[in-house]
């Protein structure tokens, strides 16, 4: 097993700023996948922000970019700052995603209106 949810994304997508480890262990896709579903908000973050940490950049396919956001955001949905970079990942990938993109920043919008 792999010492965090980075590591193992590092050893299955690679990293474009550091070198991808041999660690002799089964890299799975499907294994990546169920580890992500159920990490906590802060060990997703910490992947992302590693591994991708200007959101256009970085070797994790656009599909797992943006799981991760949707689960860090079902774990945190009221940080503004969460909704707007999960925003900005998904209005890099075409119009398809553009709709959601402008509603996460009208939901932080909201979060942050004085009451």
């Amino acid at each position: 097993m792999h010492s965090s949810l980075t590591a193992h994304a590092r050893c299955l997508y690679g990293d474009e700023f550091r070198p991808t480890p041999e660690c002799g262990l089964e890299h799975d896709q499907h294994y990546f996948i169920e580890e992500l579903t159920f990490a906590d908000a802060g060990a997703i973050l910490a992947m992302l922000r590693e591994l991708a940490p200007n959101i256009v950049d970085g070797h994790l396919p656009v599909w797992v970019r943006n799981l991760a956001y949707r689960l860090v955001l079902l774990q945190r949905p009221d940080e503004p700052v969460l909704l707007r970079e999960a925003a900005r990942s998904l209005w890099l990938h075409g119009p398809d995603w553009d709709g959601v993109a402008a509603g996460l920043v009208e939901r932080a919008d909201a979060l942050e209106a004085p009451r």
